[in-house]
C-alpha cells in the first residue's frame, strides 16, 4: 500500500481509532498465520506444517526487522539498545503481554501471554511447540538489528515454562571472533544461536 493510499484511509481518524486500526491489523495478520498452519497441517501433518513455518518465519522476520530497523531509524550496530526498541515494535507487541529487562550484558525477553497458545488452549489442544520456529524468529531478527547480536532460548513449549510466561529469550552481543565462527549455525536449548 503506498503512503498515499493509506492517507487516504485513515484520514480524519482520531489516535484512538488509528490505535484500534493497528491493534485489529495485527489481530487479522495473525488470525491468517494461524489458519494458514492449520491448513498445512490438515494437508500434511504437523511436521510438514512446522517445517514450512520455520521456513516462512525465517524469512518474515527479517522483513519486519528491517522495516521496523527504517521506520524508526534505527543505528547500524545499535546493540542491545536498538533491539529492545525493536522488539516493542514488533506486531506481536500489539497482541501479547511481553516484558524486556537488562540482566548485566544481556537483554531478557518474555512473553508472558500468547495469542497462539490462548487460543489453543481455548480449543482444548496442546500448546504449539513453538522452539523450532522461534529459534530462526529470533536470531534472524536480532541479526537484521545487529548481526553482532546472539540469542539463547530459556524456555519455550515444548519445554515446560514457569507459571505466567509462555517463552523467553536472552540476547548478548558476540565479538567478532565469535560471530564469524557461528554463522549459519542454529542450536537447541540453552546454547547460544545466531545467523
Amino acid at each position: 500500500m503506498s503512503d498515499g493510499v493509506l492517507l487516504d484511509a485513515t484520514a480524519g481518524l482520531s489516535r484512538d481509532q488509528l490505535v484500534r486500526w493497528l491493534g485489529d491489523a495485527a489481530k487479522l495478520w495473525l488470525a491468517h498465520d494461524g489458519l494458514w498452519f492449520r491448513a498445512v497441517e490438515g494437508a500434511g501433518g504437523l511436521e510438514e506444517a512446522i517445517r514450512r513455518d520455520e521456513a516462512a518465519m525465517s524469512a518474515w522476520t527479517v522483513l519486519e526487522a528491517k522495516r521496523i530497523r527504517e521506520r524508526l531509524n534505527l543505528p547500524s550496530g545499535g546493540g542491545l539498545g536498538a533491539l529492545e526498541t525493536a522488539l516493542q515494535a514488533r506486531l506481536y507487541a500489539l497482541l501479547n503481554r511481553q516484558s524486556i529487562r537488562r540482566e548485566g550484558e544481556r537483554l531478557v525477553f518474555t512473553m508472558h501471554t500468547c495469542r497462539v497458545q490462548d487460543a489453543r488452549n481455548r480449543q482444548g489442544l496442546a500448546p504449539f511447540p513453538c522452539r523450532s520456529v522461534g529459534l530462526p524468529e529470533y536470531a534472524g531478527f536480532a541479526a537484521t538489528i545487529d548481526p553482532r547480536l546472539a540469542v539463547t532460548c530459556r524456555h519455550c513449549p515444548p519445554d515446560q515454562t514457569p507459571a505466567g510466561e509462555w517463552c523467553s529469550w536472552e540476547f548478548s552481543i558476540r565479538g567478532d571472533e565469535e560471530n564469524r565462527s557461528l554463522v549459519g549455525k542454529v542450536s537447541q536449548k540453552g546454547r547460544t544461536f545466531g545467523p
